[in-house]
């Protein structure tokens, strides 16, 4: 047997991205869960338009933050020298897209026809510091390495 043989194959610089697939998943169901109780809430206190103002801001929020968290995620996996640099324009691109979908929404219908602008603003907050929260829950319990540790045969000089 020869000594390349006997070497342990190399691990991938994305070994463990999968789990930040689940961190994602699992902060946009708990965002979707506080949007349907803050649309619930809506609809009790102050009837449909609240309940739809709630349901928009809500799906808003999490369709924003379920793109940029997937991309800087995939962007982790591949290059993470440049994850940094992504996660920063990815923010200013999420602040461009909220901003441009609330301008479009204002021009849709007048103020408070058909959707509450208060609990649409409310919700897309709350719903946004729902998702930071159980984010920041999930990642912290989540195993997911911040590097690779080096092989045996790196520490070593490459003697066996």
């Amino acid at each position: 047997m020869t000594t390349e043989t006997l070497r342990r194959p190399r691990r991938t610089t994305g070994a463990g991205r999968g789990s930040g697939a689940a961190v994602i998943g699992g902060a946009a169901l708990g965002s979707l869960a506080l949007g349907v109780l803050a649309a619930v809430v809506g609809a009790l206190v102050d009837g449909a338009p609240a309940a739809y103002g709630a349901l928009v801001g809500a799906v808003l929020a999490v369709a924003v933050m379920v793109f940029g968290s997937s991309t800087v995620n995939v962007v982790a996996g591949l290059m993470p020298g440049a994850s940094l640099l992504f996660a920063l324009l990815t923010y200013a691109l999420q602040l461009l897209v909220v901003l441009v979908a609330l301008a479009a929404l204002d021009g849709i219908s007048g103020p408070g026809e058909t959707l509450s602008r208060g609990w649409l603003a409310g919700t897309l907050i709350g719903t946004v510091l729902g998702w930071l929260v159980v984010q920041v829950v999930l990642a912290s319990r989540a195993r997911i390495p911040a590097f690779d540790l080096p092989d045996e045969d790196d520490r070593t000089g490459g003697e066996a």
